[in-house]
């Protein structure tokens, strides 16, 4: 059975479920804001975690916070940080548009831990003194506000799911794609453009194409999330910084860098650190990237894999599951599409997230836990999606040789090699009866006389098209 214990805030008191550590203000979130089951990420409250044991540490080397408190404050923060005592961050996405709700629930969640750190018990606060308390804003939010908070941890739950995590599942995708580009790169095939043949190419040079999609993509995903390196914190409330002091946002930034090894920049402009979101917008826009390439690539896949005995057939994919509950023996490239579903996603939450970031009005951005959610989501999907697609497709890809061969040799695109010899129309029509007479390439233009045996055997050669002349 739930037993209550009475909590207070400005608004007065409310009754809170005992075994949490929340107090009042996170339980009138929950009250208030009873809408759809996305609660905010964890990744935010991971970084908040982190910010307030950075901003515990600033307050003490500015004489602000006393060490007894830090103390309390930075074990608090490192215990929730381990995973002990889950269930302490309860609150919705769809909350107020700054995210004070899941600032306050952190302050509150630390606070109450602190006091019990050093008191043995937070449930009896009416029972302490105020000096053996540790006060949710007074202590644990001292120096912030919730406007300079949640940018803050926004921008470096990016940087650090970005860096820790999803730079190494593109780096794991690109590793197999290059060893099956290199397996691959003798095996001459039909190229198309528009769907239909065009001139050789080798299937390790298309493979080639996907590895350097993900090189660029990596590329543009680290010059984006640069910009979120820059932090918000020391802004306050509306980017004066008022009831912080001088350099508190470098001093924090420099804990930060220190406590998680990626470095974190003090925003020279807090004005512009607390009502843009540009930063995730270029971020985002840059994830997009990396999707449209993953639609690309798991596209063209699954149509080279297409058949095995009615399609182009000209790769395997692993058999992982069966296919269908009616056809028995049919296997369907379903890792594939799982990149392309990801894809649309992230596609679509660019657009959320560019529209969230155009609502900046004056000071602040009040639709931040949305760009926060989409955002991260992205960025958890193409990581989840980018492993699984290799360990589980692209790992196990094998290529069907005498296939590759059958249809270069049916190909009326070789004629291009003719086109500097005969001429592009006399060409053109070589194809065209070629096609029409169902005969081969080189007895038409034997026929139609542009070229004797020899000559053709000299110029159309498939291994001499597969690259500059």
């Amino acid at each position: 059975m739930t037993t209550f214990r009475t909590e207070h805030d400005s608004m007065g008191n409310i009754q809170v479920d005992d075994s949490k550590y929340w107090g009042a203000q996170t339980e009138r979130s929950l009250e208030n804001f009873p809408i759809g089951i996305e609660k905010m990420p964890e990744p935010i409250i991971h970084a908040f975690l982190l910010l307030k044991k950075a901003t515990a540490m600033a307050n003490l080397s500015f004489g602000k916070l006393d060490a007894k408190r830090e103390q309390a404050i930075v074990q608090a923060c490192d215990e929730f940080l381990a995973g002990k005592y889950p269930g302490n961050f309860p609150l919705a996405v769809w909350q107020t548009g700054s995210g004070t709700q899941s600032n306050m629930n952190t302050n509150e969640v630390i606070a109450n831990r602190a006091t019990e750190i050093l008191n043995g018990d937070f449930r009896h606060k009416d029972q302490l003194t105020k000096d053996q308390l540790v006060h949710p804003n007074d202590q644990v939010n001292m120096s912030q506000s919730s406007n300079d908070t949640f940018p803050t941890a926004l921008h470096i739950a990016a940087v650090l799911e970005v860096t820790t995590k999803l730079l190494p599942a593109i780096d794991h995708l690109n590793k197999a794609i290059t060893a099956k580009s290199q397996a691959f790169m003798d095996l001459i095939k039909s190229g198309r453009t528009h769907l239909q043949d065009a001139t050789p190419i080798t299937l390790g040079q298309e493979f080639s194409g996907y590895a350097s999609m993900l090189d660029h993509s990596k590329a543009q995903i680290e010059a984006a999330v640069n910009f979120c390196r820059e932090l918000a914190i020391g802004g306050t409330a509306v980017g004066t910084g008022i009831n912080a002091p001088k350099g508190f946002g470098e001093k924090v930034c420099q804990e930060l860098t220190e406590m998680t090894g990626c470095k974190f920049n003090s925003a020279p402009n807090k004005f512009h650190s607390l009502t843009s979101k540009d930063a995730i917008v270029f971020l985002e826009g840059a994830l997009k990237a990396l999707a449209v390439d993953l639609m690309k690539m798991a596209n063209d896949i699954r149509w080279l894999a297409s058949g095995p005995r009615c399609g182009l057939g000209e790769i395997n994919l692993p058999a992982n599951e069966p296919g269908s509950s009616i056809m028995p023996g049919k296997v369907n490239p379903t890792q594939c599409e799982a990149v392309t579903m990801v894809a649309v996603q992230v596609m679509a939450n660019d657009v959320a997230v560019g529209i969230a970031a155009s609502q900046g009005n004056f000071e602040l951005n009040v639709y931040m836990p949305v760009a926060a959610y989409n955002l991260l989501q992205s960025i958890r999907l193409l990581t989840d999606v980018q492993i699984s697609f290799t360990d589980r497709c692209v790992s196990g890809i094998t290529a069907n040789p005498d296939k590759l061969a059958e249809y270069m040799g049916k190909s009326l695109m070789l004629v291009t090699a003719l086109s500097p010899v005969i001429g592009y129309e006399n060409a053109a029509k070589v194809a065209k009866v070629a096609h029409e007479t169902g005969e081969s390439l080189k007895d038409t233009c034997i026929k139609l006389g542009f070229c004797t045996a020899d000559q053709f055997d000299r110029v159309v050669d498939p291994k001499k098209m597969i690259h500059p002349q």
